[in-house]
């Protein structure tokens, strides 16, 4: 079988969402193949008015990661995060989602983060498998005083590279061994 590698566009307007864009096209073709369920979680909302067919709401602070599921009989929970930075910024994780996947972790599914990186000048970010470990790691390290972020180089020299083929962003690849 012949795979293809995708394009990714860098125009500003096409930022922002795009990583998670990426991520949900990945999702839905996991399910269409019937290789994983994996679904994003809608953020959190405070209903301020409600006025016939419109709702005013405000966004409540992230209580949860972006995306949950199952593969292979086992649960999965994870975070994705974007930077045009040459590190990720450990704040950018709220408490309250480093807890999530601290229990989860704790009681079996696998957690992680996906980082993308933006690299200026370059056609397509680079994008990085973060175990629990790794960022449990960072997490204490920079509450003892530690560095508050992590660098690029720590992703490329310690981390799996997620690549497209096949699957648009195809992390279940190193999560768990997918063919």
């Amino acid at each position: 079988m012949r795979t293809r590698k995708r394009q990714y566009s860098r125009s500003h307007a096409n930022r922002g969402k795009l990583f998670e864009n990426l991520i949900d096209m990945t999702n839905n073709q996991y399910r269409n193949n019937n290789f994983a369920d994996v679904r994003k979680v809608p953020p959190p909302l405070t209903i301020l008015e409600v006025n016939k067919d419109q709702v005013d709401a405000k966004l409540e602070k992230a209580t949860w990661v972006d995306y949950s599921g199952i593969y292979k009989g086992q649960a999965i929970i994870f975070d994705a995060k974007e930077t045009k930075q040459g590190r990720l910024p450990l704040k950018n994780l709220t408490d309250e989602q480093y807890k999530l996947l601290h229990s989860w972790h704790c009681n079996g599914a696998k957690a992680f983060l996906l980082v993308c990186f933006w690299i200026k000048n370059k056609n397509e970010p680079e994008i990085y498998y973060l175990k629990f470990e790794q960022l449990e790691a960072a997490w204490i390290s920079q509450s003892n005083g530690g560095s508050k972020s992590i660098p690029l180089q720590f992703f490329r020299d310690h981390c799996a590279r997620i690549k497209s083929g096949i699957y648009t962003v195809h992390y279940l690849e190193v999560v768990g061994g997918a063919s």
